[in-house]
């Protein structure tokens, strides 16, 4: 599934022409896809260990606008792997410090900060009117509470999450009756106790690529390039330098997007 918003022709200057030559020169890409890129309006939820790099990508790439949504301050202990922060900026606000690093990097994307905990009572205020939304959140009770608002506001959701020295991306479209959403394959998840990065570990660059990854397939939705990944998982494991797909399926009976699948069969069998 693509989206479905029309994109409107967009003019580049001088200085955009310029700083997005490798991706015009793209055939799947082109001035068509960058347009679409400068026109869409992306939601990324920490700037964190994933947050950062797919922030940097998202920013370098010349999205539209984007809005940083995290409520956290700089730690020592975050300079390892969240590679927007530099040392000088030990306690400083995430979403303010992030915005101030990616205006710097291209001043063409319009940024909005959020300084806020993402809830289950603010999150679809927080995240309506935008093409994509981006889960780079570290517990299951925030990634839940975005997957149920994007489900709502029939948002494409990018997830990536992590592990010690694994990650894996994740498309989640659950609005469309063929395809699952993020409780088709977590359910009612809880974290567990000890079960923190804090707790078990987790090596820097496996971050990297994962929110590298979550930046690429954004891209992809709103460029409308190469196939589709809604529907996939994507699973890395930084041991055995390996990755997979996994096929995911809908779950007739998840309590999110169930009665999606359920409208989706009634029609069919009405129609025959």
């Amino acid at each position: 599934m693509r989206l479905t918003r029309v994109f409107p022709d967009v003019d580049f200057s001088d200085d955009e022409l310029d700083r997005y030559a490798r991706h015009l020169v793209l055939r799947e890409v082109g001035g068509r896809g960058q347009a679409a890129i400068k026109a869409a309006r992306v939601a990324v939820i920490g700037a964190g260990g994933l947050g950062a790099p797919c922030l940097l990508y998202l920013a370098a790439a010349g999205i539209g606008q984007l809005t940083i949504i995290d409520d956290d301050t700089v730690a020592p202990s975050n300079l390892q792997r969240q590679i927007l922060f530099t040392t000088a900026e030990i306690g400083a606000p995430k979403a303010a410090t992030a915005a101030a690093h990616l205006a710097a990097l291209n001043p063409h994307v319009a940024i909005t900060k959020r300084a806020i905990r993402l809830t289950p009572a603010n999150a679809a205020d927080l995240l309506a009117g935008h093409d994509v939304i981006a889960d780079g959140s570290d517990s299951f009770a925030t990634r839940l509470a975005v997957a149920d608002a994007a489900l709502a506001l029939r948002t494409p959701l990018v997830s990536g999450a992590v592990g010690a020295f694994d990650g894996q991306v994740g498309v989640f479209i659950g609005h469309d009756p063929k395809l699952p959403c993020y409780r088709c394959l977590v359910g009612n998840a809880a974290d567990a106790p000890g079960n923190s990065c804090a707790d078990t570990g987790i090596l820097g660059p496996v971050t990297g690529i994962i929110g590298a990854m979550m930046a690429l397939e954004i891209l992809r939705l709103v460029a409308d390039f190469g196939e589709p990944a809604a529907g996939r998982l994507l699973l890395y494991d930084a041991l055995s330098a390996r990755m997979r797909n996994v096929r995911l399926a809908k779950d007739p009976a998840c309590p999110a997007c169930g009665a999606v699948s359920a409208a989706a069969r009634s029609a069919s069998g009405n129609s025959g």
